[in-house]
């Protein structure tokens, strides 16, 4: 079971990455955006294992299933940060703060809802509903803090060798819009 999960989330992280590259054309752009979804599966793993819970498949589902809407909420931010670059002459503060005023609100409820979503499968009779629910909402809480937290913090840190190159002036699958 545990190797499946690995294989799993380790394609489907792959996946991801390469999305990621081809939206943003940068390497450092990949690792900024797994950092803050690796994380709340990191504190899910040791959750799970703190309190007994064993990999079976309905807890190993969690762990893709969370990767995957907590990336959504990684790529609406970022995808929102290359646009205030771009509009604010390439000010990394000022379109950090940009971002989380426009992205901010809308990834918490977002996160939120599907965190009640979840949490409705705790009253299931079956044990294994009741344990993707917990696990899933769990998980998605704490990836709503990392990326509402941690993100724009790794950005502020992290992105004055980017922020500066032609990289992400004009992504791959963006197309132009001609008058």
């Amino acid at each position: 079971m545990a190797t499946n999960l690995i294989y799993s989330l380790g394609f489907a992280i792959l996946m991801i990455a390469l999305m990621i590259a081809i939206i943003f054309r940068s390497f450092r752009m990949i690792l900024i955006s797994l950092v803050p979804n690796m994380l709340p599966l990191l504190v899910t793993a040791g959750m799970m294992g703190f309190l007994g819970i064993p990999l079976k498949p309905s807890t190993v589902l969690v762990f893709s299933i969370a990767f995957g809407i907590s990336m959504d909420d990684t790529i609406h931010f970022l995808a929102k940060y290359r646009q205030e670059l771009i509009s604010r002459n390439w000010k990394i503060h000022k379109s950090v703060y940009a971002s989380i005023r426009e992205t901010g609100v809308s990834m918490f409820y977002t996160s939120i809802v599907l965190f009640f979503g979840f949490s409705v499968f705790l009253i299931s009779d079956f044990g294994g509903t009741k344990a993707l629910g917990g696990l899933i909402s769990v998980t998605l809480f704490f990836a709503m803090l990392t990326n509402l937290l941690l993100l724009p913090s790794l950005l502020l840190s992290l992105e004055r060798s980017i922020a500066n190159k032609e990289t992400l002036k004009s992504p791959i699958l963006e197309e132009e819009v001609k008058d």
